[in-house]
């Protein structure tokens, strides 16, 4: 006479199996496409496609880098950056005045 709370219709059974979730389809890593075997840290051009607007290393999943390239694109990137072939900061936050810049000292007044 009664349906059991626990049994589900058949309307919503067919309703989950048919809709599938999207999975996105992986980029290939560009360093592995273009078959790069060591990543220059003198190209300083190629290196800041994966540096962020803020000064950061891009992730994985931004940069569609492969892991064994992303650690070698994050060592790269850092060499770079103790040699001041990359900034570590943005250019934006020192136009703007936002980091202080070397302290002036004002000669001392005769009294």
């Amino acid at each position: 006479m009664y349906k059991e709370r626990t049994e589900r219709t058949d309307k919503t059974k067919g309703k989950r199996e048919e809709k599938s979730r999207y999975i996105p389809k992986r980029r290939p890593c560009p360093f592995c496409r273009d078959k790069i075997e060591v990543i220059d840290y003198k190209d300083s051009a190629k290196l800041t496609q994966f540096i962020s607007t803020r000064g950061k290393i891009e992730p994985r999943r931004r940069s569609g880098s492969c892991a064994k390239h992303q650690r070698a694109l994050a060592i790269a990137i850092k060499r770079a950056r103790h040699l001041a072939l990359l900034p570590f900061a943005p250019e934006h936050i020192y136009k703007m005045g936002g980091l202080p810049g070397p302290i002036q000292q004002t000669p001392p007044t005769a009294k």
